[in-house]
């Protein structure tokens, strides 16, 4: 299996997994993606049920992965996956999920069993994993160098913290994230772990660890590598729990949709990947909450990037996001690997004029199934208390994002829908506490996290100060 940008021409020379999981964003300022999506048929997806069921998680996780990585030795990758994917590191033997709605056609995909209570550690402990591994047989460093809107950063540091050959900063949008979510990153005091609170938005986080990424010479110098959702292996393990969750709920030949909270559109990426190689995926229903870039592309064509003014801040903080990373690789599928034309779009389009029309939008919907739709606040609270009052099912409200979408077009799509959960309520306390009149339950891991102290840097939106820092204190 080899990887090529979503901006290279096809006579660009291929790389390796391992090559560009320490790479992380191209040298091009592209996406990595398989030069072809491997398929699977319904024998295979048999076998890999039966695995499921008899091996557990992190043996279906060897045999999706397999498919990806080939410059691993099958026994290494094979204990790779089995250290990341083992309990207690996870709360649930299982690792995911899935639990059923009341009696209705909505299914909750429980994947946030995690360290940090996101669903971003099913990647991020993987990630560590595959990192530490690969630096090891390189006899080489690596600076990690990632922003967040919420939980990507806690998964991150939690899952590199006391790896001797790894260095991490990570972007904050400062005043932007949960008490509890600054808790879990900012009260970290590990020597290879940096915090950093940005004077701006998601999205200025975002354009400074790229800003950084394409300076050649100081990447290459401090070895800067990513986690965040540009790092294709990221995605790589995220589709692991689509298949997991289709095998719980399913019976063999049933088609299932699933519903994915999203801002940055790597979630729901990697369910388009897996649909692409062919589990049985009938629609992705793409939740969005009022910062709706993602919706207004997939209801009109036009992809318009909202300035840091226009980012609001919401109660689903994760999804405020106005510029998603890893819609360039769906956008490079839409366009049938046209890397001109996608370069063009998000090299020229975007930065001249922070927008640009796609006519073939309507092939989002009929050749790959996806739907849309968002919440706003009300909605979301809505929602929460409904669950809770008439089930004692208490979700987070990024989940919640999810569920509303799902249940507004219960009309449009058949069968059933499984809604991704991004968190447990205990991150986002005076939300859960406004819907349900009640705080939900801290789980012993968590008890006083928020009373602990903080450690982090504040910097200006300036990439010339990033710069310096990560000079000073690599």
């Amino acid at each position: 299996m080899r990887y090529r940008s979503t901006r290279a021409s096809k006579d660009t020379p291929a790389a390796s997994f391992c090559d560009i999981l320490l790479d992380g964003l191209a040298s091009d300022g592209g996406l990595y993606l398989p030069e072809s999506y491997p398929q699977v048929d319904e024998s295979m997806i048999a076998r890999w049920r039966q695995i499921l069921a008899d091996e557990g998680y992190a043996a279906l996780a060897f045999e999706v992965l397999s498919l990806f990585i080939d410059d691993i030795p099958e026994n290494d990758l094979r204990q790779i996956c089995q250290r990341a994917y083992s309990y207690p590191k996870f709360s649930d033997p299982s690792i995911v999920r899935a639990e059923r709605v009341g009696e209705g056609r909505i299914w909750i995909g429980h994947i946030s069993y995690g360290p940090t209570a996101a669903f971003k550690d099913m990647a991020m402990q993987l990630l560590g994993e595959l990192f530490e591994y690969e630096l090891n047989r390189r006899d080489s460093r690596i600076t990690i160098l990632g922003a967040t809107s919420g939980d990507t950063g806690s998964s991150a540091e939690y899952a590199l913290r006391g790896r001797d050959r790894i260095k991490v900063f990570m972007l904050t949008p400062a005043g932007r994230m949960t008490p509890f979510q600054q808790a879990q990153m900012f009260g970290l005091d590990d020597p290879n772990i940096v915090n950093i609170a940005v004077d701006g938005v998601f999205d200025d986080c975002q354009d400074l660890v790229k800003a950084v990424n394409s300076d050649a010479q100081f990447k290459a110098e401090h070895h800067i590598g990513a986690v965040n959702s540009i790092n294709w292996a990221r995605l790589a393990a995220q589709i692991v729990y689509y298949v997991a969750l289709y095998l719980q709920v399913s019976e063999p030949g049933e088609k299932v949709s699933f519903a994915v909270p999203t801002g940055n559109f790597g979630d729901i990426c990697a369910g388009h990947i897996a649909r692409q190689m062919g589990i049985p995926i009938a629609n992705l229903i793409l939740a969005t909450n009022e910062n709706d870039v993602l919706d207004e592309f997939f209801h009109t064509g036009e992809y318009r990037v909202r300035s840091a003014a226009e980012t609001l801040a919401t109660s689903s903080p994760s999804m405020d996001i106005s510029k998603a990373s890893n819609f360039e690789r769906f956008v490079f599928d839409l366009l049938d690997g046209d890397s001109e034309r996608v370069a063009d779009l998000f090299g020229n389009q975007i930065p001249l004029h922070g927008r640009f029309e796609l006519p073939e939008y309507r092939d989002a919907i009929t050749r790959f199934g996806f739907l849309s739709g968002a919440s706003t606040h009300e909605l979301r609270l809505i929602t929460i208390h409904g669950l809770w009052k008439s089930l004692g099912m208490m979700i987070d409200p990024h989940t919640a994002d999810g569920v509303h979408v799902a249940t507004d077009l219960l009309d449009e799509v058949e069968g059933k829908i499984v809604s991704l959960e991004t968190a447990l309520p205990v991150k986002f306390l005076d939300t859960i506490l406004e819907a349900t009149g009640e705080f939900p339950e801290v789980p012993e891991r968590f008890e006083g996290i928020e009373d602990g102290p903080r450690i982090v840097l504040d910097l200006p939106n300036d990439v010339d100060r990033l710069k310096q820092v990560i000079e000073a204190k690599s």
